[in-house]
């Protein structure tokens, strides 16, 4: 169910509180901050409580959570990049705004929340990862990545570059944050309300951690999900077919940093993409690199592990490697509250922290997203706006990215467009909850036949069930598909156990049905 807010929620903005520091409150109009990550995994967030954010804490992160709001249900409408980003300028379902799939094709047509921004008298900005078809519109500024961009000296363009991306030495977590505060500080002289979009490559796919942090967490073993060795018995044909398991897919140079066995059998992309992620590296850099890895690397080539000690080993190396690069993130997340605090901003901007999707770190065996399962689906979530949020509050809401557009504009005073299909948070600021909010989430994932040969889906999740169904022709010598799961989350938390199908859950099968119908009726979907 849609909510129906009332605009009586615009008069709870700063513009009606007094204006006792003109450096805290510039005007009408809240500043917004989003940081927004790339396959962030809530469960390497330390506010979530995750066992693996024990091991690896992400204390600045916590410090959002700590002065804000921590959404524990947020999900995205279509677990992919491109999709997703399009998804947070537009406000839109993929299959709405025409991004339905990495490279292809968002319509240009669409409105961005920024242009609505700008013509509230907003000055607009992004930074960092972009990987769009689109170019940036509704953006006074922009300095962003080329495709997926480089963690180490990557190159970047701007309005005044001619189209071409120039190499900036450094690495990238810390450049794209070195240019949104040196942003900032032409901005804030001027008293304008401000959006700026702090885009973070990190922590994508090979997770390539800062230098001074290459050796975290050596004498540490993180602790293991416990479904790593799922078999997927209960599954479908779908899990035979993808590939993005941590015990077939990585490369052993690429994925695990072993560059000694970079001949050694994977998929041929892998193999290529080892060399393209490591030419940016200056001389310096490389020896340090070599160095760190050669000494993690030697127990393991002298005395290699294998059948389930060889999972074991990956899943080690993988987490690792993603939580040093998370390390980085932290530090910068920290260094902007810092900065914004300096300039006494904290209270008349809304900071939020989330993610274009969530991260599969080992569930059911797996790395990366994608799927609807609930590590993939998830995304971590952290608003912080001290005159209208709570300080360490939380909300258990279903909430999606979806949702984010109309709450930047809301909380600007401007009303979303009706095309909108997601809600403005606000109603949820003040205490998490809401008399009329949404009871149930859509998802459909369109990218395929692509990378990790995940088959297409589309589902319904509500607060105890989530149904799926897989479907498609297959290409590539790949099967056709039409395949349903049914997972009772209040009994199956970890999702191993399908039981579409089985007679005890018939009316809730058939409930469910229904409820997808309707559901794909109301979004309008294409497929």
């Amino acid at each position: 169910m849609k909510v129906i807010y009332s605009l009586a929620w615009l008069s709870l903005l700063p513009a009606a509180m007094p204006a006792q520091n003109h450096d805290v409150f510039q005007g009408n109009h809240p500043n917004i901050v989003c940081i927004f990550m790339d396959d962030h995994a809530f469960q390497t967030i330390s506010a979530y409580g995750h066992p693996i954010s024990k091991v690896a804490p992400t204390p600045n992160i916590n410090r959002l959570a700590e002065r804000g709001m921590l959404f524990t249900e947020s999900f995205v409408e279509n677990s992919i990049s491109g999709p997703s980003r399009a998804t947070l300028l537009t406000g839109l379902y993929s299959h709405q705004h025409g991004q339905t799939r990495l490279g292809c094709c968002l319509d240009d047509n669409k409105t961005f929340f920024t242009e609505l921004l700008q013509k509230e008298g907003y000055k607009t900005s992004v930074f960092g990862k972009w990987h769009l078809n689109a170019e940036p519109k509704g953006f006074d500024y922009y300095h962003i990545l080329f495709d997926q961009g480089e963690y180490y000296n990557p190159g970047f363009r701007t309005p005044n570059t001619d189209g071409q991306f120039v190499k900036e030495k450094g690495y990238a977590t810390k450049l794209i944050t070195d240019h949104a505060i040196d942003w900032l500080d032409t901005i804030i002289p001027t008293h304008q309300p401000f959006c700026i979009l702090v885009n973070h490559k990190a922590p994508h796919r090979n997770w390539m951690p800062d230098l001074p942090n290459l050796n975290l967490f050596n004498d540490i073993n993180f602790p293991e999900p416990s479904t790593l060795f799922d078999d997927y018995e209960s599954r479908g044909p779908q899990m035979q077919m993808q590939e993005l398991t941590i015990a077939k897919h990585m490369g052993y140079a690429f994925d695990f940093k072993v560059e000694e066995l970079k001949d050694e059998p994977t998929l041929q992309y892998i193999k290529d993409s080892w060399p393209l992620a490591m030419k940016d590296l200056t001389k310096e850099e490389r020896k340090i690199w070599d160095e760190a890895y050669r000494k993690q690397n030697e127990d393991f080539l002298k005395n290699r592990p294998v059948g389930k000690d060889l999972v074991r080993w990956k899943y080690q190396r993988y987490v690792k490697d993603y939580c040093r690069t998370i390390r980085s993130v932290d530090e910068q997340v920290g260094r902007l509250l810092d900065y914004l605090e300096s300039q006494h901003l904290l209270d008349n901007t809304i900071i939020v922290y989330t993610s274009d999707q969530g991260f599969l770190m080992g569930e059911h065996g797996l790395y990366d997203k994608r799927f609807m399962y609930e590590e993939s689906f998830r995304t971590p979530l952290i608003i912080s706006y001290p005159p209208m949020i709570k300080a360490g509050s939380k909300c258990s809401k279903f909430v999606q990215n979806i949702d984010l557009a109309p709450t930047f504009l809301s909380v600007a005073g401007v009303k979303p467009p009706k095309e909108m299909p997601g809600m403005s948070l606000m109603p949820l600021f003040e205490n998490g909850t809401c008399q009329e909010w949404r009871d149930n989430l859509y998802y459909q994932f369109y990218d395929y036949p692509a990378v990790g040969t995940v088959r297409k889906h589309y589902g319904l999740r509500t607060d105890r069930y989530k149904l799926i169904h897989w479907y498609g022709k297959g290409e590539n010598g790949d099967p056709d598909i039409d395949f349903w799961e049914l997972f009772d989350l209040k009994n199956d938390p970890t999702e191993v156990h399908n039981v579409y199908g089985k007679k005890e859950y018939e009316k809730v099968q058939q409930t469910l049905h229904e409820l997808l119908k309707k559901k794909r009726i109301e979004v309008g979907a294409i497929e």
